[in-house]
């Protein structure tokens, strides 16, 4: 395995950030880490890179103890941190070439791993100029950047797309996916689409608490509580109407009549058909769907907004 955690647990005063969390993560795999904001995400992370020590508990990288040798860990884990922490008065090329040193690279092997990570990130353009001329989206590249320079077997991400246009997005995406092929990847997002995309496993963490930890298919196909249908009605009904049936937990208008509903299973299609004819709609269409990620985050988390 290339990461082991063990019976984490991050305390400040008396709550808890990290519960007693334990998960292993295989080489090669590249998981989603996902929960609300303020579940553990990052303090996590900063845990497994060594920027900050656990209360309780510990865990190997590669057999390395991240606890008692969380210097020789950080030498083979590549981290981009949320706040993604810059020179804006370096250039780009300059400041890789600087965290390259700082990696212990040296010589000739320094510009052969800017130039390397210049290409993955597609950063070529940019590198004479200074990071503080930088777009957001393009700094986040930089920050990438950093997290390869020194070729680490472990890349841990976190939001590693915040910032980027939906064209840098997919192409940001496609550079995870790439690596994952050679390297262990653990990235947190909020982006469902980006997780469905690009990784093999889920885990989801909640208050502190790991609550969900496979993959994105035996998670869907595990949520016997509920159920994903789409319901096209013969007539126009308007959101706030639907919301009001019992057990709806998440709607989403597809187009025109046409919602995709989840719900409580065992009453879901009993209450739309209710509602239907209390309002004289005719039902066009009533169909089950998989729980989409969303969903499944929606119901463990109990977090029917915006996520």
């Amino acid at each position: 395995m290339s990461i082991i955690v063990n019976n984490l647990t991050k305390v400040y005063g008396k709550q808890y950030a990290v519960n007693h969390v334990s998960f292993e993560i295989g080489t090669g795999e590249i998981v989603g880490f996902l929960g609300p904001n303020g579940a553990g995400k990052s303090t996590t992370m900063k845990i497994i890179t060594g920027y900050i020590p656990p209360t309780e508990g510990g865990g190997t990288v590669c057999g390395i103890d991240f606890v008692e040798e969380s210097i020789e860990v950080r030498k083979i884990i590549g981290y981009l941190p949320e706040h993604n922490p810059l020179y804006l008065d370096m250039y780009v090329k300059e400041y890789l070439a600087f965290m390259a040193g700082l990696a212990g690279i040296k010589g000739s092997q320094i510009s052969k791993s800017v130039d390397l990570a210049l290409d993955l990130t597609n950063l070529h353009p940019e590198k004479q100029k200074k990071i503080g001329q930088l777009s957001k989206g393009y700094r986040q590249r930089v920050g990438l950047a950093q997290a390869l320079i020194h070729n680490p077997k472990v890349l841990i991400l976190d939001e590693p797309t915040s910032g980027l246009d939906p064209n840098q997005v997919i192409e940001m995406r496609n550079v995870i996916t790439q690596l994952g092929k050679e390297k262990t990847v653990l990235l947190s997002t909020h982006i469902m689409q980006e997780v469905e995309a690009m990784c093999s496993k889920v885990m989801i963490i909640n208050q502190g608490n790991i609550i969900a930890n496979d993959t994105i298919e035996i998670l869907q196909n595990s949520g016997n509580d509920t159920l994903t249908v789409i319901v096209e009605f013969g007539a126009p009904c308007s959101k706030s109407d639907l919301a009001k049936i019992e057990g709806i937990l998440s709607i989403e208008n597809i187009s025109g009549n046409r919602w995709r509903i989840n719900g409580k299973s065992s009453h879901i299609r009993q209450h739309l058909s209710q509602f239907a004819m209390s309002k004289n709609i005719e039902i066009l269409e009533l169909t089950s769907d998989k729980n989409s990620l969303e969903d499944i985050f929606r119901n463990l988390t109990n977090h029917v907004g915006h996520i």
